[in-house]
């Protein structure tokens, strides 16, 4: 998601490092693939803004190895971009964390490692904890943190055999999702952001339909609670962007719950013309 949409990272870049970057800030996506003698390193993402360099680590579960692997990582990272002043080389680490997006009540606030110089100094390494679970959508959403929206689903993951006995509980989720899609409308569309909206949005249904994957009812819920709007906002982009036919055809499918001959009117030149010729378009 940051390697296609880096700019969402500033808010969350912003809350970890207390930095006050406006979401417009220049961002300059770095390799994430780091070779070494015993093979690649790849992380999740690394970003220079001005001067400086930030790793953000994506990570599904509580890995009490994980600040090992990122000492790894940032020593990669700081080695690849290293200045050289002279004789002498200049080696900066670069500003990271790890989000856990499933975590517990060991999981650190903090990621830290002593590491002993051959002077025989004690340096500690240490990075900060940001866990899924100590965020709200409203948090989420107050703080512009649009990145960790697609997660969010990831709280509920312990409750599907629950919601699968009780449809109250189900009601529930599907509300809280219609909240998040009016919010994040209301948040994007009214900005001129409707693709990112559409972006997000498809995200978020990808991401439920793996947690939820043998839940039927779950994923259906979710995805017609998100994905109808994502399709009309597709539909309203091919209009902006001179496709008016196509942008009408999709529409009168979505009218027609025809949902399944939607991927086939965009892509097979044929199913379209047939389609444009029933419907007169």
């Amino acid at each position: 998601m940051i390697e296609k949409m880096p700019y969402l990272a500033v808010p969350l870049i912003n809350e970890v490092f207390h930095t006050s970057y406006p979401e417009d800030v220049k961002i300059t996506q770095l390799r994430n693939e780091h070779q070494q003698k015993d093979g690649e390193i790849i992380t999740d993402s690394c970003l220079l803004i001005g001067k400086k360099m930030y790793h953000i680590e994506c990570q599904s579960t509580d890995d009490t190895t994980m600040a090992i692997r990122m000492i790894e990582y940032d020593f990669a990272i700081a080695v690849e971009n290293a200045e050289k002043q002279g004789r002498r080389y200049r080696i900066e680490f670069p500003r990271s964390c790890v989000l856990f997006l499933r975590s517990s009540g060991n999981t650190p606030d903090y990621l830290e490692a002593d590491v002993i110089f051959p002077d025989g100094k004690t340096h500690v390494y240490s990075i900060p904890a940001i866990k899924m679970a100590d965020y709200t959508k409203d948090h989420i959403f107050e703080k512009n943190l649009l990145m960790l929206l697609p997660f969010y689903i990831m709280r509920y993951e312990k409750k599907k055999h629950d919601m699968r006995k009780n449809l109250e509980l189900l009601q529930i989720l599907l509300d809280e999702y219609d909240e998040i899609r009016i919010n994040l409308e209301k948040e994007l569309t009214e900005t001129g952001k409707a693709e990112l909206y559409t972006n997000l949005t498809k995200l978020i249904v990808k991401i439920a339909d793996h947690i939820f994957e043998k839940e039927e009812a779950i994923r259906k819920g979710i995805g017609d609670v998100m994905g109808g709007k994502v399709l009309e906002l597709e539909s309203e982009r091919l209009k902006a962007e001179g496709e008016a036919r196509l942008g009408d055809l999709i529409n009168r499918l979505i009218q027609d719950q025809r949902m399944e001959e939607i991927q086939m009117a965009s892509t097979d030149p044929e199913k379209r013309e047939q389609l444009y010729k029933e419907y007169g378009i």
